[in-house]
């Protein structure tokens, strides 16, 4: 069994290892934070991760949820801190943990009996923890690893039947959730501005009127113009107006 631990304490990470050490387990590498996870994932391909939740930059459970979209994704062990209340969101949820100090033979069990969570139980746990909901990062699957897009780069995202696209700086991506499902993820950050297409506010630089009194947003970095739907258009302006 090889396994991948996850945490940003060198001693947290130190007293994982010390204890596999006494398994079977083979310890193939170690991460500070979700997104050097998934970079470590790529490189090794473990059977299981040892993920702690609270983490700076990508947390535990967004990691997770990237790790789930692959075909075969590794199971997920999450290791925590958290009060007894929290800890009963764990268990509604049905996803395995580690209250730490992480003991022995509660490590041997849960390795025994470990499953990766699917996104709905991880949704659950977000909620139900009181953790912040927006992912840092949207992931692309292909060949068995995971290519990592930063939100903040992306420009915009337009919806073509059941795909979305995902426009940014290194090009365009397809993935598969709905448009509504991103705008109230993303909140704020991204304007609607047809029922295809949601842009970011940050790579705005403004509205252009086109022919017949059709309007579209030039955004910053690209040539490429959006289409404002009429039905938004009025909304689009005060928004823009109210944009630093």
């Amino acid at each position: 069994m090889k396994i991948l631990i996850v945490d940003d304490e060198p001693l947290a990470r130190a007293r994982l290892r010390g204890l596999l050490a006494e398994t079977e387990a083979q310890v193939v590498d170690e991460a500070e934070d979700g997104r050097q996870a998934l970079l470590k994932y790529n490189e090794h391909q473990p059977d299981v991760v040892l993920m702690d939740i609270r983490m700076p930059g990508m947390d535990g459970l967004e990691a997770a949820r990237h790790l789930s979209g692959l075909e075969q994704p590794p199971a997920v062990i999450f290791t925590t801190a958290y009060d007894d209340h929290a800890l009963d969101a764990f268990e509604a949820g049905a996803v395995d943990y580690l209250l730490k100090p992480v003991r022995a033979e509660r490590l041997r069990a849960a390795l025994a009996k470990s499953r990766q969570p699917n996104r709905a139980q991880l949704e659950r746990l977000r909620q139900n923890a009181g953790m912040p909901h927006a992912r840092t990062h949207l992931s692309v699957h292909a060949h068995g690893k995971i290519s990592l897009i930063p939100v903040d780069e992306i420009r915009y995202f337009r919806a073509d039947q059941k795909y979305v696209t995902a426009a940014y700086a290194g090009g365009e991506v397809l993935i598969e959730e709905p448009l509504k499902s991103l705008e109230q993820e993303f909140g704020a950050r991204f304007l609607r501005v047809h029922r295809n297409a949601l842009v970011a506010c940050a790579f705005v630089a403004g509205m252009e009127k086109g022919a017949r009194d059709s309007w579209h947003i030039r955004l910053r970095g690209t040539e490429e113009l959006i289409e404002i739907s009429r039905r938004h258009a009025s909304e689009v302006r005060r928004k823009l107006h109210d944009l630093p």
